[in-house]
């Protein structure tokens, strides 16, 4: 899909037959998620508007993914918006988030989200962190 420069807002479009950008609407979210992840609170403890509480279960396997991954995240940078990606899956999105580390810029990890609509706007569910 191509993006129209001048048009920069991306829409959250219905879409199962193909991956696409993810859209405008999200992407302040997502970022609070991976500030969040790059603070070390993989729980999300402090909260984040529209994200559901994760796990203490998945918290530990986010923390354990990227300890084991051996590099330090920092925050989304524009540039992930270039090759992040979502997907319809009927009833929610699935997306992926490429995640940046400080020594590697654009790394392997990549953030899996599951996003969908309610009376007020999205929900963003964190699923996991891992290399696909």
């Amino acid at each position: 899909m191509t993006i129209n420069k001048q048009d920069p807002q991306v829409p959250a479009l219905r879409d199962a037959d193909s991956e696409r950008p993810i859209p405008s609407a999200w992407r302040p979210v997502i970022c609070e998620i991976v500030r969040a992840f790059v603070g070390r609170d993989y729980a999300l403890s402090v909260g984040v508007p529209g994200v559901s509480p994760v796990s203490s279960e998945t918290a530990e396997h986010i923390e354990k993914y990227i300890q084991h991954y051996g590099e330090e995240l920092v925050e989304l940078p524009e540039e992930t918006w270039d090759s992040s990606v979502c997907i319809w899956m009927g009833v929610r999105w699935d997306a992926l988030i490429d995640l940046w580390t400080s020594s590697e810029g654009r790394s392997d990890l990549v953030l899996s989200l599951r996003v969908s609509e309610d009376g007020s706007g999205f929900k963003f569910d964190v699923y996991m962190v891992y290399v696909p």
